[in-house]
């Protein structure tokens, strides 16, 4: 096939299946909406108290009507959306006509086995979380499981991304732009540091999820940034990860169509968790994880209202914000 005729195929792949991706949520969407509501899936009171234990009577008053009668959940049509468009197309590739069928494969251990492992082991968990604070009893009430066991979890799931990402595509370096080798910058080579470094970011990530609960705000966020690595995947020859990237932008999409205000659903830890872990292991793939904070610019923002106001009651002993994450 000719470079401009693959070019060409490579681009229309991408959009068709992020339109795919799109229409499925369109499908689904009003289902799940019906389905959630039916069950009463939403908290049962808005939380009250702050990390540090003191009321958040602010917090609570954003956000009271908001978290008891919209439900959780909405992440499921993200990964669902894309657990069903690779498999489809991965059993498709084995046919052999029309011979373009197997060039929409995306399914590939360099690219996409390890993102799609994280998308999916993490969102489940973040669902199994969403099921606890909903029904669960005695201590898990309102909250699902402690932040000492999710911060376990992801760790974990960090854990396994870096000892593949060394011992399996024998990654030992991250990549610094434009400082002391303007443009190109240079490789920093870490070795095993690797492996603590990719938990480490895929930590720091996860606290970004502090975003749900806003109307629009984790959805648009959330494509932003995906949109954002399709462009550099695809920049990058990553093909199959640039579709990976844009069936997720499509799914979050139609997710915003009915999170926009007024909201019929938010993510739920089912879609934070599993898009902030996913995030993670791209920004590796793409070697662009010196520029994640650019890129998960508004997660940065929102974490770090967070850690100032912390410092500023604890050394001044009052508020920088009235309530935080701004």
């Amino acid at each position: 096939m000719p470079i401009l005729t693959l070019f060409t195929f490579n681009v229309i792949k991408v959009l068709l299946l992020s339109a795919l991706g799109a229409i499925f949520g369109f499908i689904f969407n009003p289902w799940l909406i019906k389905f959630l509501n039916k069950i009463k899936f939403y908290k049962k009171e808005a939380r009250d108290r702050t990390i540090t234990g003191e009321k958040a009577e602010v917090f609570y008053n954003l956000h009271k009507e908001r978290e008891v009668k919209v439900p959780r959940g909405g992440g499921l049509v993200i990964w669902l959306s894309l657990l069903f468009l690779i498999f489809l197309f991965y059993i498709l590739s084995f046919f052999d006509h029309p011979w373009w069928l197997k060039k929409f494969n995306f399914l590939t251990r360099n690219e996409t086995w390890l993102p799609l492992f994280t998308l999916i082991s993490a969102s489940i968990v973040g669902f199994l979380d969403d099921i606890l604070v909903v029904f669960g009893k005695g201590k898990y009430v309102g909250k699902g499981l402690t932040f000492k066991r999710r911060l376990i979890i992801v760790g974990l799931i960090g854990l396994i991304g870096g000892l593949w990402f060394y011992y399996k595509l024998g990654w030992q370096s991250i990549h610094i732009p434009l400082l002391f080798n303007f443009p190109e910058g240079f490789d920093w080579q870490v070795g095993l540091w690797i492996i603590p470094l990719f938990v480490l970011v895929m930590i720091a990530s996860w606290a970004g999820g502090v975003i749900d609960g806003l109307d629009g705000l984790a959805g648009g966020t959330f494509a932003s940034i995906f949109g954002a690595f399709l462009v550099i995947s695809f920049a990058q020859g990553k093909v199959e990860l640039a579709t990976f990237c844009a069936v997720i932008l499509g799914s979050l999409f139609s997710f915003l169509w009915w999170n926009i205000p007024p909201a019929k659903f938010y993510m739920g830890e089912t879609g934070i968790l599993g898009l902030t872990s996913t995030m993670a292991v791209i920004a590796f793939l793409t070697d662009s994880v010196a520029v994640l904070p650019i890129i998960a610019g508004p997660l940065v923002i929102e974490v770090g209202s967070i850690i100032l106001q912390l410092f500023s009651k604890k050394f001044r002993k009052k508020k920088i914000w009235l309530s935080t994450p701004i």
